[in-house]
C-alpha cells in the first residue's frame, strides 16, 4: 500500500501524536470514526497512519477498536532494558526509508549469517529475505565483515571447520582470496560485495560496535541494475552514519 500525498510535515507529526494521544485517553480504546470525528482527519488519512501505528506497534488492534500498543511502553523503558533488536531497528528502518533499498542489521550465528532486523525495498525488482534467515559467512557483505573482525585464532578455525560454497560464479571460496578481502574490509571500514550471494544483488555492509565488542553489521542489499556508483556512494555515507548512532548512543 503506497502512502497518500505528502503533506506538511509538522502537521503529519501533529496529526500522530494526536491519535496515540486520543487512544492512550481512551481507555476502551476507540474505533476509527470515531477518531476521525474528534480530530477531524479525513478517513483516508487516518487508515493509512492507523495502520503505520499499529504495525509499528504504538497502537494494537481488538476487532474494530484501536488500544495503546506495546511500543508506546518501549519509549518508557531504560536504556539498560532495550534489546540489540531494539536499538537497532529504527536505523534499519531509517536507511530503508532514505534508500528504499533493503536494510538489515545481521548477526554472526556460529558459522552462519542471521538477518536479525530487516526492511525491505518497495521496488518490483528487490533482494528479499526474512527476519531469522542464515546464510553462509563468506558469501554476503554482513557475513564477511563478521570474518573479516574475528581473531586470527578464530578465522583459522572458520577455515579448518567450513566447506565454503560457491553461490554464485563470483562467490569467493579460497581461503587466500577471502583473507585478502578480509585485510581490505578492516583496512577500509566497509565491505562491498557484488553478486558473491546473489545473482544480480549486491551488498554493502559496515560494523557495529557496542561497549567495544562487535554486536553485527548494518547492511543493504541492492539489484545490481541499480547499484551504479552514485547509489554505492550514497549508501557507504549512511551506513556509516548509521552505525556511528548506534555506537555513540
Amino acid at each position: 500500500m503506497s502512502a497518500p500525498a505528502a503533506t506538511n510535515p509538522v502537521k503529519s507529526a501533529m496529526r500522530t501524536l494526536d491519535v496515540i494521544e486520543y487512544v492512550v485517553a481512551n481507555r476502551q480504546g476507540a474505533v476509527a470514526q470515531e477518531i476521525a470525528g474528534a480530530l477531524a482527519i479525513p478517513v483516508s488519512s487516518l487508515s493509512y497512519l492507523l495502520g503505520t501505528l499499529v504495525e509499528r506497534g504504538y497502537l494494537a488492534r481488538a476487532g474494530r477498536r484501536y488500544l495503546p500498543g506495546p511500543g508506546l511502553e518501549r519509549l518508557r523503558a531504560p536504556q539498560s532494558a532495550m534489546t540489540l533488536e531494539d536499538r537497532v531497528t529504527p536505523l534499519v528502518r531509517a536507511l530503508r526509508s532514505e534508500l528504499n533499498e533493503t536494510s538489515s542489521f545481521m548477526v554472526r550465528r556460529a558459522w552462519e549469517v542471521e538477518s536479525l532486523v530487516t526492511e525491505a525495498s518497495d521496488h518490483a525488482l528487490r533482494y528479499a529475505v526474512d527476519p531469522g534467515t542464515r546464510r553462509p559467512l563468506h558469501a554476503l557483505a554482513a557475513g564477511k565483515i563478521l570474518l573479516a573482525w574475528m581473531s586470527p585464532d578464530e578465522q583459522s578455525r572458520y577455515f579448518a571447520e567450513v566447506t565454503r560454497q560457491p553461490l554464485t560464479r563470483l562467490t569467493r571460496t579460497d581461503e587466500t582470496a577471502l583473507r585478502a578481502d578480509f585485510a581490505c574490509i578492516v583496512a577500509e571500514g566497509i565491505c562491498v560485495a557484488r553478486e558473491e550471494a546473489t545473482v544480480g544483488i549486491c551488498g554493502v555492509a559496515v560494523p557495529v560496535w557496542i561497549d567495544r565488542q562487535l554486536a553485527g553489521a548494518l547492511s543493504v542489499a541492492v539489484p545490481a541494475v541499480r547499484f551504479d556508483a552514485v547509489m554505492e556512494d550514497r549508501i557507504r555515507t549512511l551506513l556509516i552514519r548509521s552505525a556511528a548512532a548506534i555506537q555513540g548512543d
